[in-house]
């Protein structure tokens, strides 16, 4: 991973903008109503290109200042008030550690913990890296992040060992994905944001799911290493797991000082995400030494520039949210399914269909927020419990992120790995069944996410 911080030119306005705008009010005019005019220009700023919070933004604005009576001070109130919920200040902090997590030495030695354990089994590395990833997932909030930290050092010794490399590409691009399903979350907490839901109870409701998810992608590695025979690794003695375990304890804490707070109510989620970030800030230079401090500043430059992205995003997803409720389109479609007689078990089938159709265009943070304002208010008109939902819409994300043509996991592991999109969508396709399989059995059986939240109290 490059050390240099990525700068993109601001292109000029092309000619595909207005094209676009034109033709999202041509189908407007044919389909009739103002109230399916939103989703038409946001439809067709995005076919052109437009990057999605722009479009977002814009085809908001065109809406209110346009079709609405709503005065421009009460959207200028509602940007500063949309973004000040103490929830959101837990993103920047989650990233922050991330990034000291990702370059501080901390997912080396959580590998190396994780092969002392189960190297000798079937496909050894390739079960490594699915306990590294969920151990790292458990500490960074961030599936590229998982990939990147977890991938760059695994991947290079699963081929040096003879594994093939598309058997370790679909390993660590879908094991990658649990990084936003095991707590901390970032994802979680944008929904969170979008929908009132507490941080807490989700996040205690994410970790039943995730080690599940990991068991169940761990067992197809195994399954088909065994089948064809890839190499396994000599037994570790316990000495040498102890001597792994003591290596990687700083970066294992982490989860204890997360999970820990905020189920004993030391802090909240935001607290725990600063305390994330300076505990794993103090691992990475002080502890393990393997970030230097002349390298902090280019750290928080980094996560400064993806935090703004993420927020930015958050801003005009609050403008459209406010725009949903002002015009009452939530409570219109809910009137509209209870009237067809759509019932619990019908209605999470099409919000499944409909997350994973826009997996196809759009990345995680943007899907949660454009669709949870809209579909989170007909679920719970259906009697949906919100923290069930919530992880509903997670692992729907986590299937977007490995298939294309925008899943990050994918980008990102084909910048380690130097394989296509095509090459490796058909690596992951074994570890993404299995993903499928994963989302209908978390649908329709709400305990799995609920339980351990109720039994905490959370709920």
């Amino acid at each position: 991973m490059s050390n240099a911080i990525a700068v993109v030119p601001v292109k000029p306005l092309s000619m595909k903008w207005p094209l676009g705008i034109i033709a999202a009010l041509v189908v407007v005019t044919l389909l009739g109503g103002q109230k399916v005019m939103i989703f038409c220009l946001l439809l067709g700023l995005m076919l052109t290109g437009m990057p999605i919070s722009i479009a977002l933004g814009l085809s908001v604005l065109t809406f209110l200042f346009t079709m609405t009576q709503v005065p421009i001070e009460s959207v200028a109130l509602k940007l500063f008030t949309g973004i000040e919920k103490f929830e959101i200040m837990a993103i920047p902090f989650f990233i922050l550690a991330a990034y000291f997590l990702t370059h501080g030495g901390v997912a080396r030695r959580m590998i190396d913990f994780a092969t002392s354990m189960v190297g000798h089994w079937h496909g050894g590395l390739g079960l490594a890296g699915v306990l590294a990833c969920a151990l790292f997932a458990a500490v960074s909030g961030s599936s590229p992040a998982t990939v990147v930290a977890i991938g760059a050092i695994i991947l290079p010794a699963m081929v040096k060992q003879g594994f093939p490399k598309q058997f370790g590409a679909g390993v660590i691009t879908t094991s990658g994905a649990l990084g936003i399903l095991i707590p901390p979350s970032i994802v979680m907490v944008m929904y969170s944001v979008a929908t009132n839901t507490s941080v807490g109870a989700l996040f205690m409701a994410g970790v039943i799911p995730g080690l599940m998810l990991a068991f169940l992608l761990g067992f197809v590695a195994w399954f088909r290493a065994r089948k064809y025979n890839y190499p396994r690794m000599a037994k570790a003695s316990w000495a040498q797991r102890w001597t792994a375990f003591r290596r990687a304890m700083w970066g294992l804490l982490l989860i204890v000082v997360v999970m820990g707070g905020i189920y004993s109510g030391m802090f909240t989620p935001t607290e725990a995400a600063a305390m994330s970030a300076v505990y794993a800030f103090l691992v990475a230079v002080f502890v393990y030494k393997d970030l230097r401090l002349k390298d902090v500043p280019r750290i928080l430059t980094s996560s400064a520039a993806m935090s703004a992205m993420l927020l930015y995003i958050i801003t005009n997803a609050v403008l459209f949210s406010f725009l949903m409720t002002h015009e009452n389109i939530p409570q219109a479609m809910g009137a509209w399914l209870l009237d067809m007689g759509l019932g619990q078990i019908a209605f999470l089938l099409a919000v499944n269909i409909l997350l994973l159709l826009a997996g196809n265009v759009m990345e995680p943070s943007s899907i949660v927020l454009i669709f949870a304002p809209v579909l989170f208010p007909v679920a719970m008109q259906l009697g949906i419990n919100p923290v069930h939902f919530g992880i509903l819409i997670v692992v729907n994300m986590e299937v977007g992120m490995c298939h294309p043509p925008v899943g990050l996991n994918l980008y990102v592991a084909s910048g380690i790995t130097k394989m296509g999109i095509t090459e490796l969508t058909v690596a992951v396709w074994p570890w993404l069944l299995a993903m499928l399989g994963f989302l209908g059995l978390v649908t329709y059986v709400p305990a799995i996410s609920t339980w351990l939240p109720t039994y905490l109290g959370m709920m």
